[in-house]
């Protein structure tokens, strides 16, 4: 398998367990809170990889050590606070605003990396980001883009772009990460989630919004744990290191798209059309920027 072809299938795998999570929240209602589940995610998330990363880190401490306001930062904006402003703005806005405003994650990752970094973007890659947002627009409409005229922009949807920032800015800090084993690095971003998030759930708490879980609640955190977290987690920052950011930034358009197919194939929702067109626009938007990213790499 190529170096290309690996990073699609990462890619592939990581919004496909990402679009898991949103189903994962759905059935997380009334079965736990969402500060708690942020925080109970982290928790089994450390639990789970110290018995293997644990001696790693050992290892890689005094390079992680000198680089570790930046690691810190990186799995506070990108593993915790994300996932606590997402839940917080779900409560003010609809779920078509939140996965529209996600859709602008590849626009900022492309321009931030230009501003910071001078990577340029071609123009098959802009026009390849251009048809995704097309078909997450068209997911997130049901089919009819022309409501999306209707919305109406609330608190939720200015903290959802402040999440959106937060995941963008983690997705390309990720070039500025120290050479450390994979296993390490994820267990220092988990460490730092869980402590970040410590907070949010002691509030929750403490002003008696806590919902503990269940059965039920225990089996979706533990798949927010595992499979959102962890698995997707490694596989993204791994994918970003075989592209880079702005090529691997435009898979995430596919969460939504992933997240519908698995309600309609899990929940029971019916599949239309306009799912098929918009499956369409998405993988073809991201054809056309990597098959133009690599021919512009060839001729350099």
């Amino acid at each position: 398998m190529s170096r290309h072809q690996k990073a699609y299938a990462l890619l592939l795998l990581t919004t496909l367990l990402w679009g898991g999570n949103s189903i994962a929240g759905k059935l997380a209602v009334g079965q736990i809170s969402p500060m708690l589940l942020v925080f109970l995610r982290w928790v089994l998330a450390v639990l789970i990889l110290l018995p293997f990363a644990g001696a790693k880190l050992r290892e890689d401490w005094p390079l992680a050590k000198r680089h570790l306001p930046l690691l810190v930062a990186l799995g506070g904006c990108g593993f915790a606070l994300f996932n606590v402003i997402f839940y917080v703005a779900l409560n003010y806005t609809t779920a078509i605003n939140v996965s529209i405003e996600q859709a602008g994650m590849p626009i900022l990752i492309i321009v931030a990396n230009f501003l910071f970094f001078r990577v340029r973007a071609g123009w098959p890659q802009l026009i390849g980001v251009i048809l995704t947002i097309a078909g997450v627009a068209l997911t997130a409409s049901h089919g009819s883009p022309a409501q999306l005229l209707r919305l109406d922009i609330n608190f939720g949807d200015a903290i959802m772009l402040g999440a959106v920032v937060l995941y963008s800015g983690y997705s390309v800090g990720l070039r500025l990460k120290p050479a450390l084993h994979w296993q390490s690095l994820i267990l220092i971003l988990s460490l730092s989630a869980l402590v970040i998030s410590m907070p949010f759930a002691a509030w929750e708490v403490t002003t008696g919004k806590a919902q503990f879980p269940g059965l039920a609640g225990w089996a979706i955190t533990l798949y927010t744990a595992l499979g959102a977290s962890v698995i997707s987690q490694v596989t993204y920052i791994r994918g970003n290191e075989l592209i880079g950011a702005n090529r691997a930034g435009l898979f995430i358009n596919l969460v939504p798209i992933f997240g519908t197919l698995l309600s309609i194939l899990l929940l029971g929702e019916d599949f239309h059309l306009y799912h098929a067109l918009a499956l369409a626009l998405v993988f073809g938007g991201i054809w056309l920027a990597e098959h133009g990213s690599r021919r512009l790499a060839a001729a350099e």
